[in-house]
């Protein structure tokens, strides 16, 4: 007989090594951390101040020279002790082991890339010497990250189940980088040719900033490049690609594009409708806009390219994402047109700001409308239960539940509003003019929420059409129960379970306790007449039905009797008709 001592020991053990792992990779990353801090402060000094390291700033060098001499020696101790264990299989497999060379490898990619690429664009002009911190940043975190990357891909002890994990941190930086520096490079230049150069004399030439927003593009394309291309994060089949792909190539780029494309109708619109302001600063967000949707579409485009070429699912999340994404603009868009209007209705002589205000309403309509309508065709839903695919359902309740959601706190910010102007001065505007903003955002969501519900109704009607019939085989059932207080309740599960058979209720006169024993007897002569006999335990109804509807599968008779008790026994019994009888 195993003891309660024994069977605590092992889940001690896990626990401790668990708690152990922790504590010594936590340990490590600080300690790496540190040293590496300490050793860039060093360098930085060295190309500085040559021989006198000391110069003015004797508490930096204290401190350099303290996380140099104490946390490095500390750092390379734990690392071998750590490097060691690595030979177990197990050691290499743990989540502690994995959270660290992970937040190592990704630490040290994005503080060597970011600083390299400080130092090359710090030559562009003429701004000081400020090449020393980002050299000596570059040196050493550049040592680290090639450091962790032979730890991950050691021949003897390799770390190949977080492989995709690596690949996505880098290509995920990469991306990030890479676009929002292309944005800002492309934005600059469309800047120029849409507005011109500038007027006004500048510290330094206009396209030194577009010179080195190019070089930080062209940095995080390489990281990009080399981890989604060289180390195979495009081969990679698992969930965690596939949801970052979504998350970032789609989601995020969708979000940029449409953003970008609404902003440049927004300004198309004012210059043919609303020119009350100066021209230069009504094409200022042009250029910007204009650059951001066109690497938004670029990046959206190729990452739904890749999700055609992955799996089903992936596609269909990429169509959902990007229905998703076209409909909050499309919502948005009616909510501000309904303000608009409203304001209109409130104020007719103040034309400007209400003129502006609608024309942002119509742009982002204009944007998210046409993409809505080619990402979800609204015409061509499922007409069957095997046209319904996978996620959609999902969507649909999600859809439906956030917009419920605004919908409930638009409801409360115009209670709210109401009961203030009521109770409130009534020199602070009218109740329109105070509703109309949540009132607008309340006639998107509801729209919105509406339209997913009937779709959602929709579909569960197709997928109960489609579900098999159930066939009745029992036409009516009498039930004897001690129990009054669930007795109702048992009667309808029986009826759902038996496809609407007639109940009969009848309750016993004993308390079901004394007749037959609750265990280790015979069946007496419910068994003998064909009886269905199960042992139970006393339990509430929700809990006996599925045990009833059990043993009534498979009955084949018009009428059967249920008897519950004596104390916990469940007795079916199937009855002939009276007609039968001779």
């Amino acid at each position: 007989m195993t003891s309660p001592a024994q069977l605590a020991a092992p889940a001690s053990g896990h626990a401790q090594v668990a708690l152990r792992r922790l504590i010594q990779y936590a340990l490590l990353l600080a300690l790496v951390v540190i040293a590496a801090s300490g050793l860039s402060g060093l360098l930085e000094r060295l190309f500085t101040s040559g021989a006198v390291l000391a110069s003015t700033d004797v508490a930096g060098l204290a401190q350099s020279l303290a996380f140099t001499l104490i946390g490095g020696p500390l750092a390379l101790l734990l690392w071998w002790f750590v490097w060691r264990r690595l030979d177990d299989e197990a050691e290499r497999t743990s989540g502690g082991w994995g959270l660290y060379i992970t937040a190592m490898y990704g630490i040290s990619l994005i503080i060597f890339t970011t600083s390299f690429l400080g130092l090359a664009t710090s030559f562009i002009g003429q701004r000081g010497n400020d090449w020393a911190p980002t050299l000596a940043n570059s040196i050493v975190w550049a040592a680290i990250w090639a450091w962790h990357l032979w730890m991950w891909k050691h021949p003897k002890k390799p770390t190949a189940h977080l492989d995709d994990v690596r690949t996505v941190v880098g290509s995920v930086f990469g991306l990030l980088l890479g676009a929002g520096a292309g944005i800002a490079a492309l934005g600059g230049l469309l800047d120029v040719a849409v507005r011109g150069f500038p007027l006004t004399v500048t510290v330094e030439p206009w396209w030194y900033s577009v010179l080195r927003s190019l070089v930080w593009a062209a940095g995080g394309a390489v990281v990009w490049w080399w981890h989604w291309f060289r180390e195979g994060g495009r081969r990679f089949q698992t969930g965690l690609v596939d949801v970052i792909m979504i998350a970032v190539g789609i989601f995020a780029a969708g979000i940029t594009a449409l953003g970008g494309a609404g902003v440049v109708v927004f300004v198309l619109l004012r210059l043919a409708f609303d020119r009350n302001n100066p021209m230069s600063e009504l094409l200022e967000p042009l250029g910007p806009a204009m650059a951001g949707a066109l690497v938004g579409a670029l990046v959206w485009r190729y990452h739904r390219a890749v999700s055609v070429r992955r799996s089903p699912g992936t596609m269909r999340a990429s169509l959902l994402v990007t229905s998703a994404v076209a409909l909050a603009a499309a919502a948005s868009g009616v909510g501000v047109v309904v303000n608009a209007l409203l304001a209109a209705a409130v104020s007719p002589l103040a034309g400007g700001a209400t003129r502006t205000l609608l024309l942002g309403g119509i742009s982002s309509l204009l944007v998210g409308g046409p993409v809505w309508w080619l990402a979800w065709k609204p015409l061509k839903q499922p007409r069957t239960a095997e046209d319904i695919p996978p996620g959609r359902r999902i969507y649909l309740i999600a859809f439906f539940g956030v917009s419920a959601v605004v919908a409930l706190v638009t409801l409360l910010v115009i209670g709210y509003r109401l009961f203030e102007f009521l109770l409130g001065d009534v020199t602070g505007g009218s109740l329109l003019d105070r509703i109309r903003a949540p009132f607008g955002l309340l006639v998107a969501a509801g729209l919105v929420a509406g339209y997913h519900f009937a779709l959602w109704r929709h579909d569960r009607v197709l997928l109960a059409a489609a579900r098999p019939a159930r066939t009745r085989t029992i036409d009516a059932v009498t039930l004897v129960t001690a129990q009054p207080a669930d007795a109702e309740a048992l009667a309808a599960g029986i009826a759902e379970a038996t496809g609407g058979a007639r109940v009969t209720l009848w309750l016993r006169a004993d308390d079901g306790a004394s007749a037959v024993p609750a265990s280790g007897a015979g069946t007496g002569g419910a068994a003998s007449g064909g009886a269905a006999s199960v042992a139970e335990t006393s339990a509430p109804a929700e809990d006996v039905i599925p045990r009833i509807a059990a043993a009534l599968e498979g009955v084949m008779a018009h009428h059967v009797l249920v008897v519950l008790g004596p104390a916990a026994r469940l007795d079916v019994i199937p009855l002939a008709s009276a007609g039968s009888r001779r």
